[in-house]
């Protein structure tokens, strides 16, 4: 499975991964959503996420979310 990257632009912090190139199953309360990005079947999921994980989250609810911890600024 072709997996799409999105972020939310209401949450600095909170990103997406999707089967659909538009997005359309994301949660629209944690939107808009920005796509960011495409991993092939071949490679694994950034951030040491599971695949395996990810791809069943997509089967069963459409997308899968994760929190990217953004670094405080001096």
């Amino acid at each position: 499975m072709r997996l799409f990257m999105f972020k939310s632009e209401s949450d600095r912090e909170l990103h997406a991964f999707s089967g659909d190139p538009g997005g359309r199953q994301l949660p629209s309360r944690h939107g808009p959503w920005t796509a960011v990005g495409v991993i092939r079947e071949d490679k694994e999921p950034p951030h040491k996420i599971s695949r395996e994980t990810v791809e069943k989250s997509i089967t069963d609810h459409g997308f899968q979310l994760y929190k990217k911890r953004i670094p405080a600024a001096d």
